[in-house]
């Protein structure tokens, strides 16, 4: 979802330092962040705070992080160049669609309806609440690819991040990544099959026989 369907990152970084703003009276830096994009919700800002050496009470300090969330993405969170034409392609070639993120489901549930995508768009979503284990661990694209009916080698799984890559090529699938986030060499590096700036411009050939 995030870095593929939307660019939700600012926001959620954004709300993370309100969050340690408003209950810790900390002041922490974006950058912070950055080596836990994709990882889920409690390990995003749990990794901060293990930096700062704050301890969090993870539910309030989510709930709180949400409450900003989902206020400043409010006309704000757009979805990226070519989705709704992407998935319009394939839902019209009859292929299934999933969405699996790391995310908890209050963040995808918003992020899908404000980018005009309700989750019925799609036949499955899974969201970080439903695995016990995150990305780079394959668990929660074999939860999807189970859901969907389909083998592991039938699915490509779109990602932005290393990690989720990892995860997808450890799941069996074939993987595209998108450079919304990360280099195309270090998409690669990961386990990318292909790669491409967004959905507007995915390689044929990615999609084919699936």
């Amino acid at each position: 979802m995030d870095g593929v369907l939307c660019d939700s990152e600012p926001f959620i970084c954004e709300a993370a330092v309100g969050m340690f703003a408003r209950r810790h009276g900390l002041v922490v830096q974006p950058e912070d962040f950055l080596p836990f994009v994709g990882t889920g919700e409690d390990r995003y800002i749990g990794g901060v705070a293990e930096k700062y050496g704050v301890r969090l009470d993870m539910a309030a300090d989510k709930q709180c992080t949400y409450d900003i969330y989902l206020d400043i993405i409010r006309g704000r969170l757009q979805p990226l160049a070519g989705v709704h034409e992407f998935i319009a392609g394939q839902r019209r070639a009859g292929r299934k669609l999933a969405v699996a993120t790391s995310a908890d489901e209050v963040k995808m549930l918003g992020n899908l309806t404000q980018i005009g995508l309700p989750p019925s768009t799609f036949d499955v979503c899974v969201n970080g609440l439903e695995v016990t284990r995150k990305k780079p661990d394959p668990e929660i694209f074999l939860l999807a690819i189970n859901r969907l009916g389909l083998a592991p080698a039938e699915c490509l799984v779109v990602e932005d991040a290393p990690s989720g890559l990892k995860a997808g090529k450890a799941a069996g699938a074939r993987c595209l990544g998108l450079t919304t986030s990360f280099p195309a060499d270090e998409l690669r590096v990961a386990g990318a099959d292909w790669t491409a700036p967004d959905l507007a411009h995915v390689p044929a050939d990615a999609i084919a026989g699936s």
